[in-house]
C-alpha cells in the first residue's frame, strides 16, 4: 500500500470514528428522551482506485416496528380504560355506597325510620320536621347524582372536541414532516431527528385513535385507524365535530341535538364512529356521552319514577289518581312520555316543603287531603306503607321483580359499584400491559452501558488511525531529510 493510500485510509477512519463518537454521545444524552431512537453509523469499505478506507453510508435509526405497534395498541387500551374508570369512580362517588350515611339507600332508610317515629307521635312538630327533612334529602341525593351525570356528559362532549382538534393538528404536522423527510432524503441529509419527532406525534395520535402505520416511498408514512378510517395518506384527513355548550339528558345524536363525527366532511353514523374510532380516548369519551351516561340516567330516572308513582295513587287519604303526590315531577303529575331527566326535576310537594312555603304538618294531613286530627297517623302510615310496598320498576334496565323503594335504590347503587369494580380491574390489566410494553420499548432503546463500551472501541479506533497518520508523518519527515 502506498503512503498516500495509508493516509487516505487513516483519515477516513478518523472521520468515521469522530462521527460515531458524536452519535454515541447523542445516544447517551438522549437515553431518557421520549420518542428518541438509538442511532448507529452505517459504514462500508471504500474502494477508489488505489485508495481505500471507510465510507459513511448514513445513520441507521433502530426501531422495532412490531414492539412499537404493540406499545401503541396497549397505550390506546390504557387510555380507554382509564377514562372509563374515572367516569365510573366519579359516578360511584356521587351515588355513594350502601354503607355510607349520605348514600341514596341510607337516606331512604333514614326517611322510613323518621316516618316510624312520626307515626308513633303524629302530634310532634319536631318529628314531622325531621321526616320532611329526610324526604328532602332523598330528593337532594337524586338531584345531585343527576347533576353529576349531566356534568360528566357535558365534560365528555367538550373533551371530544379537544381530542378532535389535537388529532387534526397532529395529522397535519405528520403530513408536513413527511414532506420534510422526503426532501431531506433527496438531498442526502440526516432525517433521524425528523423521524423521532414524527414518531412522537404518531404516539400521541395512537392514544386518541388506535392506528396502523404503513410505510410509503421516500421515508413517508400513511396512517389508518384500526377500524379502517384513512387518517393520513399523502394528505391529512380532517375530523369535524361541533361541541354543545351544555348537554341535557334529552339531547342525543339521534335526535340531532348533539354533534356526531364527520370525516372529510362526510357524516359518520354512530355505528361507523364506534368501528372507526373506538379503542382510544376519543372512542371512550364518545362511549361516555352516547352510552354510559344515558344508561345511568335511564336507571336513575327509573328510580325517581318509581318514587313518584308510589304516591300518585288513591292509597293516600284524600288523593285521587294522577294527582302529584309527596314526590313530584317539578310539582306536576308524572308523564311517562317525559321520563328522561325526571331525576333532575324531582321535587317535594310544595305543600310540605318549607323552601316553597309549605309546612311539615301537611305530611301528617296528606299533601292533597283534608286537614286531619292532630293525633291521626293514617296519612303517615300510608306514606310508610307506600315506601315499603313492593313494586315492579317499569323502566330502566332493572329486572321485572317486585321491590321496596329501598331495595330498588340499593340495586341501583350496587350496579354502579359493580361497574366501577369491573372498570378498575380492566384498567389494572391494561395499565400493566402498557407498562410492560413501555419497558420493553425502553429496553430496546439506548443501553448506556453498551454505548460506553462502544465509545471505548471508537476511541481505540480513533487512536489507531491517529497513530497511522503520525507514523506516515514520521516516514515523510525521514524521507525529506534524506534527500
Amino acid at each position: 500500500m502506498s503512503m498516500s493510500g495509508a493516509l487516505s485510509n487513516a483519515l477516513s477512519g478518523l472521520t468515521a470514528a469522530s462521527r460515531a463518537a458524536e452519535l454515541v454521545s447523542n445516544n447517551i444524552s438522549n437515553a431518557l428522551t421520549e420518542g428518541y431512537s438509538k442511532r448507529e453509523l452505517s459504514l462500508s469499505t471504500r474502494l477508489a482506485g488505489s485508495y481505500g478506507g471507510v465510507s459513511i453510508d448514513g445513520v441507521t435509526r433502530h426501531v422495532d416496528k412490531r414492539l412499537l405497534s404493540d406499545q401503541r395498541e396497549a397505550q390506546a387500551a390504557n387510555e380507554t380504560s382509564q377514562i372509563s374508570l374515572d367516569f365510573h369512580a366519579r359516578l360511584e362517588q356521587a351515588t355513594g355506597t350502601p354503607d355510607e350515611p349520605t348514600s341514596l339507600s341510607a337516606r331512604i332508610a333514614s326517611f322510613e325510620a323518621a316516618l316510624v317515629s312520626a307515626v308513633a307521635k303524629p302530634d310532634s312538630s319536631d318529628r314531622l320536621s325531621i321526616a320532611t327533612t329526610r324526604a328532602g334529602e332523598i330528593v337532594q341525593s337524586i338531584n345531585q347524582v343527576a347533576g353529576e351525570l349531566r356534568t360528566l356528559r357535558s365534560n365528555a362532549d367538550a373533551d371530544i372536541a379537544t381530542n378532535v382538534n389535537t388529532l387534526n393538528t397532529s395529522l397535519e404536522e405528520v403530513a408536513r414532516l413527511n414532506v420534510r423527510i422526503s426532501a431531506a432524503l433527496n438531498q442526502g441529509a440526516d432525517t433521524t431527528a425528523l423521524e423521532d419527532h414524527r414518531q412522537t406525534l404518531v404516539d400521541k395520535i395512537s392514544a386518541i385513535v388506535p392506528i396502523r402505520e404503513v410505510g410509503r416511498e421516500r421515508g413517508t408514512i400513511a396512517l389508518f385507524s384500526t377500524g379502517g378510517a384513512i387518517l393520513l395518506d399523502g394528505k391529512a384527513g380532517e375530523l369535524n365535530f361541533t361541541p354543545a355548550h351544555s348537554v341535557e339528558p334529552q339531547m342525543s345524536v339521534e335526535n340531532g341535538l348533539l354533534s356526531g363525527l364527520s370525516l372529510n366532511g362526510v357524516p359518520l353514523s354512530l355505528e361507523n364512529q364506534k368501528r372507526a374510532f373506538g379503542g382510544g380516548s376519543l372512542g371512550a369519551l364518545m362511549e361516555i356521552r352516547d352510552s354510559l351516561v344515558p344508561e345511568a340516567q335511564a336507571n336513575l330516572d327509573a328510580v325517581a319514577r318509581d318514587l313518584v308513582e308510589r304516591f300518585e295513587s288513591s292509597a293516600l287519604p284524600g288523593q285521587g289518581t294522577g294527582v302529584p303526590g309527596l314526590f313530584t315531577d317539578a310539582q306536576q303529575p308524572f308523564d311517562a312520555q317525559q321520563e328522561t331527566g325526571l331525576s333532575l326535576r324531582l321535587s317535594l310537594h310544595a305543600t310540605i316543603d318549607p323552601a316553597k312555603g309549605g309546612s311539615p304538618q301537611n305530611l301528617r294531613n296528606g299533601v292533597n287531603g283534608p286537614t286531619l286530627e292532630i293525633g291521626d297517623s293514617s296519612a303517615l302510615n300510608a306514606v310508610l306503607d307506600q315506601m315499603q310496598s313492593r313494586h315492579v320498576a317499569t323502566s330502566g334496565s332493572f329486572t321485572a321483580i317486585n321491590r321496596t323503594m329501598n331495595e330498588l335504590a340499593s340495586e341501583f347503587l350496587s350496579s354502579v359499584s359493580t361497574q366501577r369494580d369491573q372498570a378498575e380491574r380492566t384498567q389494572s390489566y391494561n395499565a400493566a400491559r402498557y407498562t410492560e410494553t413501555k419497558e420493553a420499548e425502553l429496553a430496546d432503546g439506548v443501553d448506556t452501558d453498551q454505548e460506553m463500551q462502544r465509545l471505548l472501541l471508537i476511541e481505540q479506533s480513533y487512536a489507531a488511525n491517529a497513530r497511522i497518520i503520525q507514523v506516515m508523518d514520521e516516514l515523510l519527515d525521514t524521507l525529506l531529510r534524506a534527500v
